[in-house]
């Protein structure tokens, strides 16, 4: 459903400019139905190609106990080192439940405003806030859920100053969903232990007073298996999703909507997407700015969506824009974690916009809500190189070949988890983008003497032609550089750069 004039006027806090009231009136009719067919026609739009980086944060109340992901699940099965952990440090599941633990989530040094500070100084153009997770606990003030990050836990609208933090500083808003599984994937609250003192002693996801939060007693049926389809979920969990799903975008107008899996329950997710689409095309005078991401390829073989790779990487130029979501440790935040390092961000980053793709980076944030001490390392590292190298990042498009150099010898198979599948890049290692007449090549270390790109030698078989010029980003004086029938060989400036990687700027004829 479309919002009418006195909705969006509401949605967005009363402060909607004259300006942007006459592109809701002209754009009142629908610009897609809930179809496949009507989704189609969508087209990935233009800022979110040139956009490349973005910045997530995967945090809600399974963050307040710091012992990594899928707390709420694993505390209600018996063998799991987070149920042996919850047992020794808050009591047994059947007294005190998941239910309990979300108040100890205070957010107590969140400071949104300070961290988009820093996240648009590492060089993201987009910001995600988790909305909802698999633990069926709504991060902003729900109208269909009332467990939610308003009532309980921080009592803030989570998304909500996600949003106006974001949105005060010219970055793009996403949001990520993993609720339409939850049905299936909290099922295991209304289990029992299989051995011990407390055998057959149901947990409280049992308890029919919680059952807007552990699901009805009927989800019992499937907690034995996790199949992430749609199967064995009813109708009336489809209705409520969509509600929700629709209470989020009506308030927020997220420019990016994230579903963990597959776009759900077909009519159900089809109409949400359309509506997404069709609140941005109001917003922006009629041309759907907003981008909706799947992680199953035909949703997204022609329009519809954007393809999603968790923790994976295109093996080669992909045809249609794509985006990498992964993390610098695991999703939820887990003390003593070992991060990847700056360099591995930035070896991930560089593949995957030189194959057509961008990349969502998560800072899990602890209960507090302030990064850690090695985390902040992690972003200054980040933000270290992108000050200097971005403009290769910013607003390109694949080059002729996405690399070279051993690790494109690499076979892998375009999808999800595969990025550990890929060798550590090094000085040997090159990827390329190109703006115009530009191109630029990531040299993913620091050549001892000499860098060596034989693709841009002029007897190559990308026949690049004849170079002009060429600088190494962020070097204060003149290089080197001569171009010969099998490369172009620059020298390295004596002052060494950056031990992650530097960019060449090619200019060519």
């Amino acid at each position: 459903m479309a919002l009418n004039r006195r909705d969006l006027l509401k949605s967005l806090g009363g402060a909607c400019s004259a300006l942007a009231l006459s592109k809701y009136v002209k754009a009142e009719a629908r610009t897609f139905e809930g179809t496949r067919q009507s989704l189609q026609s969508y087209q990935i739009p233009d800022w979110f190609r040139d956009a490349k980086f973005g910045i997530w944060s995967h945090w809600g109340p399974q963050s307040a106990i710091e012992d990594g992901d899928w707390y709420a699940r694993n505390m209600y099965i018996q063998g799991q080192p987070q149920y042996d952990y919850h047992c020794e440090n808050y009591g047994h599941p059947s007294k005190v439940g998941y239910k309990d633990i979300v108040d100890t989530w205070k957010a107590a040094k969140w400071d949104p405003d300070h961290l988009m500070d820093l996240y648009k100084k590492a060089g993201a153009k987009y910001f995600f806030s988790m909305g909802v997770h698999h633990d069926n606990f709504d991060l902003w003030n729900s109208k269909h859920q009332r467990w939610n990050a308003v009532n309980m836990g921080p009592k803030k609208d989570v998304v909500g100053m996600w949003q106006k933090a974001a949105r005060d500083r010219g970055l793009r808003f996403g949001v990520s969903e993993h609720l339409w599984i939850s049905y299936k994937w909290f099922s295991v609250s209304h289990g029992a232990d299989q051995t011990g003192p407390m055998a057959g002693v149901k947990y409280d996801g049992a308890d029919p007073k919680f059952a807007d939060l552990y699901h009805d007693a009927d989800c019992a049926r499937v907690m034995d298996k996790l199949e992430w389809t749609d199967d064995d979920i009813p109708e009336s969990w489809k209705r409520h999703y969509l509600d929700r799903m629709t209470d989020l975008i009506d308030k927020y107008q997220p420019d990016l909507l994230y579903t963990d899996g597959h776009l759900p329950f077909e009519d159900y997710g089809l109409k949400m997407v359309a509506h997404l689409y069709n609140v941005s095309a109001q917003l922006h005078g009629g041309t759907t700015q907003a981008v909706y991401n799947s992680k199953t390829a035909t949703d997204c073989a022609i329009g519809t969506c954007l393809l999603d790779h968790e923790r994976g990487v295109s093996e080669a130029i992909a045809a249609n824009p794509w985006q990498t979501d992964t993390c610098i440790g695991q999703w939820h935040y887990k003390r003593g974690q070992k991060y990847k390092s700056p360099k591995k961000v930035i070896d991930l980053l560089t593949d995957i916009v030189s194959k057509n793709g961008n990349l969502l980076l998560n800072f899990p944030l602890p209960n507090s809500g302030e990064l850690d001490f090695e985390e902040m390392e992690v972003l200054e590292g980040i933000t270290a190189w992108m000050q200097v190298n971005s403009e290769g990042i910013y607003s390109t498009r694949p080059w002729k070949i996405y690399g070279e150099g051993p690790s494109t010898k690499t076979k892998l198979v375009t999808g999800n988890f595969n990025e550990d599948k890929q060798t550590d890049l090094t000085a040997e290692d090159v990827r390329f983008t190109t703006k115009g007449s530009t191109v630029y090549a990531f040299v993913q270390g620091w050549p001892e003497k000499e860098a060596a790109v034989q693709a841009l030698g002029l007897a190559s078989p990308q026949q690049p032609g004849k170079i002009l010029k060429v600088e190494v980003l962020g070097s204060k004086g003149d290089v080197n550089w001569k171009q010969d029938d099998s490369a172009l060989k620059v020298q390295m400036p004596a002052e060494k750069i950056s031990g992650i990687g530097i960019t060449l700027k090619v200019e060519l004829a």
